[in-house]
């Protein structure tokens, strides 16, 4: 998956917020992470504000649709 596509589907759960839209996210940032790894992840969750959203913060790892914690402090 390309950043651009990646973005253009967390544009949408971000839009509709919600916890089942944080579990979609989740499941794209971990396609993010294999492919693109740790700085891509950070940059989106940053770009779309998810940190007000659903949570997310610079830095927590996303593997197989869940959030695994901080990658650094």
């Amino acid at each position: 998956m390309t950043l651009d596509r990646a973005r253009q589907l967390l544009e949408v759960q971000v839009d509709f917020g919600g916890r089942y839209n944080a579990n979609s996210a989740k499941l794209i940032l971990s396609e993010v992470q294999r492919e693109h790894g740790q700085m891509a992840v950070d940059r989106l969750i940053c770009e779309l504000a998810m940190d007000e959203v659903f949570g997310f913060t610079p830095g927590t790892r996303f593997e197989d649709g869940l959030a695994i914690g901080k990658t650094y402090p």
